[in-house]
């Protein structure tokens, strides 16, 4: 991806931001137009923006003025932007509870905030490529080193399976059925790990053992698949598709955040959904500055500082945000921890569904 294409990709989010959080002045008076009736609804003016439909009193007329509105609508960057950011990422629950309370004027709202980091993330992914591979062909030192890695320790489970199955068997106790079907299961992971690593990925990743599961696992089978056939289409149908449907976290991670508080009327759904928006806007944050510290050379302990200031950022936001001690926020955290990588395994598996279809 050219270094056009990223700044497209941003300019992109931040007017899908816009659309949702049009309109606000300008400072400068050069090549304005000055009348006394709004030239969109035609009300009398009064003060810098038309009381009646909201735009500005008087419009730009010049060269210079028209790349002014083109720079401030492509990166919106004034005072209320350089007022959220800060607060999201070191105070999220005053800000969510700020916005919440209706003091809303000084904060980009959360629907425009995440819909501008949603555009971002995915440019900055676009920027660095895609870390999938779906085989070892290449000079990839650290792909064979894992897959080694993985192989050995494949070998020990198998290894173990069949010892204790051979235990049950010799009467010392285990379920037999069981077990057999554990080292079946550890032979067929041991086949497809050396088979990923002489290049030759198996058709077939998940079985059913059951009629009900049937379903889902040939849906699964099949998105492999096309993987196996086409990865670099693949990897891009997957990236396209959690592009667009990204909005699906957001209700994916709202009933989560009412089983923390369930049947309470002092919080409500309202609240969940700000809460939400704001927490994923600034994971997604960190997740594309991770990911660009590792790209790049980054030092670890830098890229791990960020891993774990996740967990402490939820923290902080619910103990702010609903007015918690530290206790009732230290649980939550780690319910809502667990609620996050579950959210994701359920997007993820939507968005595999989706490329299968």
């Amino acid at each position: 991806m050219s270094g056009t294409d990223f700044i497209g990709e941003i300019a992109q989010g931040a007017l899908a931001a816009r659309a949702v959080e049009p309109a606000h002045g300008e400072a400068s008076d050069d090549g304005h137009t000055h009348e006394s009736a709004c030239l969109n609804c035609g009300a009398p003016l009064i003060g810098s923006h038309c009381h009646q439909c909201g735009q500005a009193a008087h419009v730009h007329k010049t060269l210079a003025a028209f790349f002014h509105d083109l720079l401030h609508g492509v990166f919106h960057f004034e005072g209320k932007t350089w007022r959220t950011l800060p607060l999201l990422a070191w105070r999220p629950g005053r800000l969510t509870r700020e916005y919440i309370d209706g003091r809303r004027a000084s904060y980009v709202s959360p629907i425009a905030l995440f819909l501008f980091v949603v555009f971002l993330t995915f440019a900055v992914f676009n920027l660095l490529g895609s870390p999938i591979a779906f085989n070892n062909q290449g000079e990839n030192k650290g792909f064979e080193q894992g897959i080694g890695e993985a192989e050995q320790q494949a070998v020990q489970s198998l290894a173990t399976a069949e010892a204790r199955l051979a235990e049950a068997k010799a009467g010392k106790g285990g379920d037999i059925a069981r077990l057999e079907k554990e080292v079946d299961g550890a032979r067929n992971a041991v086949a497809m790990i050396r088979a990923a690593k002489d290049g030759e990925l198996p058709r077939q990743i998940a079985s059913a053992d059951t009629q009900a599961e049937k379903s889902v696992t040939e849906a699964i089978n099949r998105a492999w698949q096309h993987a196996r056939e086409n990865p670099e289409l693949t990897i891009y149908k997957l990236q396209t598709s959690a592009y667009k449907y990204s909005w699906l976290l957001i209700p994916l991670s709202v009933p989560f955040m009412w089983l923390l508080f369930p049947f309470s009327r002092r919080f409500r759904l309202y609240d969940h959904t700000v809460f939400v928006t704001y927490s994923l806007s600034f994971m997604l944050l960190l997740l594309a500055a991770m990911s660009a510290l590792t790209v790049w050379g980054g030092a670890g302990f830098v890229v791990g500082a960020l891993f774990f200031y996740a967990p402490f950022h939820m923290y902080r936001q619910l103990r702010d945000t609903y007015g918690l001690a530290r206790f009732g926020a230290w649980w939550r955290t780690w319910f809502l921890s667990l609620a996050a990588l579950l959210v994701l395994v359920m997007f993820a598996t939507m968005m595999t569904l989706l490329v299968a279809v």
